[in-house]
């Protein structure tokens, strides 16, 4: 955060040659200068770039308030809150002013008092854009005087008339004057709170109690929904809906890479989780997403993802820490995260006493993708011969890395284990992964993938796999 201007006062701040714009003049100038520029205005939203964004752009453009529409989980909060950065850095209110009022233009009687009195010499402060982005979570138990405002008893009781517009304590939009008001789960609102906004949003005034008041309010309201909520726990009303300028329906990432980078950048990773353990729950994801055993209209969060990868990561400081390993995850971590996590998971009536079984094979399906993806052209036979019918190896959550690489066949060819563990390790390596963590997880993916090729049997039970 850069410091604010030295300005203090209004006859400063028009000789330093300040304009006054409106918030969507200001929104739409300061998008408008980053695409010129070639920036990115949405800093961390992945996977809407050809699809939410142009939308929301051409909506802010135009200079309208906005409803996204998505289940769960789908970044619509994250996007909401990336548009206070399409602010000014620094904006000037009249030092003081319960409605953070532009110097140029006081709208309340308190405001316009001062700005007659003082002239010239009317305080300015500075109001920096993280402050002019207002979030609501919309909740049943929600006032009209938590959004609008209500009389405030107790500036009656100093002694003011009940009629005097000083006696009312403003609500979450007056205050955000000049800002954006975001209003999360916009239908869970009770429709007579939704009433009190219409005014906001179409005549940009405010009514409080039968008062007389005439604010002409300069905010931008901007909502999120779950399209499952206009049935189920409430509605968006037709006339508020008719006051949003643009709705705009939001997805899960299309793209297999940006569900990665969302997981990579959400995720408070404890532990080094290689980038194709990721990309199997990313696939894991996707596939319930997919199934028809899984309830499709309350989603698939991209939380579970990321709730998924700080279990793996969890699982595999927990055996560094118990056993003295390397602290890298690998796929039987994925395996025990997924046990925890199917209560995440919504699925349909008739497939009850199914979930883990459902679970099983879509996660078999995830890990047969990657090992297709990362493997696809090496020769395994080595590796396959050297499991004679005697041999086995075993692997586990409690097992070290170490242990499992040194319980691993010798093979005719040993340079393939070195093959295996450099294909994951990058395709520009040469050499095979830096560390036995790495070089284990590695190994360990190839012998699965032969598993679910039929090439190698496997048993597995008490925390431990044996392959075959």
């Amino acid at each position: 955060m850069g410091t604010p201007p030295e300005i203090n006062t209004v006859a400063e701040l028009r000789a330093s040659g300040h304009e006054q714009k409106s918030l969507r003049e200001e929104i739409r100038t300061n998008l408008l200068h980053a695409l010129a520029a070639g920036e990115n205005p949405w800093p961390g939203v992945h996977g809407f770039d050809r699809t939410v964004i142009p939308q929301l752009e051409r909506a802010l453009i135009a200079g309208h308030d906005v409803v996204l529409l998505g289940e769960r989980g789908q970044g619509k909060t994250r996007l909401l809150r990336t548009l206070s950065g399409l602010l000014d850095e620094w904006s000037p209110v009249i030092a003081g002013s319960e409605l953070h009022e532009h110097p140029y233009d006081p709208i309340t009687t308190e405001s316009r008092n001062r700005a007659a009195h003082d002239g010239d010499r009317l305080p300015v402060a500075w109001r920096h854009r993280s402050e002019r982005y207002v979030e609501k979570l919309s909740t049943p138990d929600t006032s009209v005087a938590d959004l609008i405002g209500d009389v405030d008893p107790m500036r009656v009781a100093e002694g003011r008339r009940l009629g005097d517009p000083e006696t009312i304590h403003y609500g979450l939009v007056p205050r955000a004057n000049r800002g954006i008001v975001a209003l999360n789960e916009l239908p869970d609102l009770a429709e007579r709170i939704q009433v009190a906004l219409l005014n906001v949003m179409e005549e940009r005034d405010i009514q409080v109690r039968g008062y007389v008041l005439r604010l002409p309010l300069d905010v931008l309201v901007v909502a999120s929904a779950n399209p499952e909520d206009y049935t189920n726990r409430g509605r968006i009303i037709t006339p508020l809906k008719d006051r949003f300028g643009a709705e705009i329906r939001t997805h899960y990432p299309i793209e297999i890479d940006d569900e990665i980078s969302v997981i990579r950048q959400e995720a408070n990773l404890t532990a080094e989780v290689p980038e194709v353990i990721l990309e199997i729950l990313a696939r894991f994801t996707r596939a319930l997403r997919s199934s028809s055993a899984v309830n499709q209209a309350s989603g698939v969060s991209a939380r579970f993802a990321i709730a998924g990868a700080e279990t793996i990561a969890a699982a595999a400081r927990h055996r560094a820490t118990a056993r003295h390993d390397d602290p890298v995850a690998r796929l039987v971590d994925v395996e025990s995260a997924v046990e925890v996590l199917g209560g995440k998971i919504e699925f349909e009536s008739g497939e009850e006493g199914r979930e883990e079984d459902i679970l099983e094979h879509l996660l078999r399906t995830a890990t047969a993708q990657a090992v297709r993806e990362h493997f696809g052209g090496l020769d395994f036979t080595p590796l396959v011969e050297a499991f004679d019918g005697r041999r086995t190896t075993t692997t586990g959550e409690r097992v070290t890395a170490a242990e499992f690489l040194a319980d691993l066949p010798e093979l005719d060819d040993p340079q393939l284990y070195d093959e295996i563990a450099a294909r994951l390790a990058g395709a520009d390596s040469e050499t095979s992964a830096a560390s036995d963590g790495q070089r284990a997880g590695a190994i360990e993916l190839a012998l699965e993938g032969l598993y679910l090729a039929r090439e190698l049997s496997k048993e597995s039970g008490d925390g431990e796999t044996v392959y075959g």
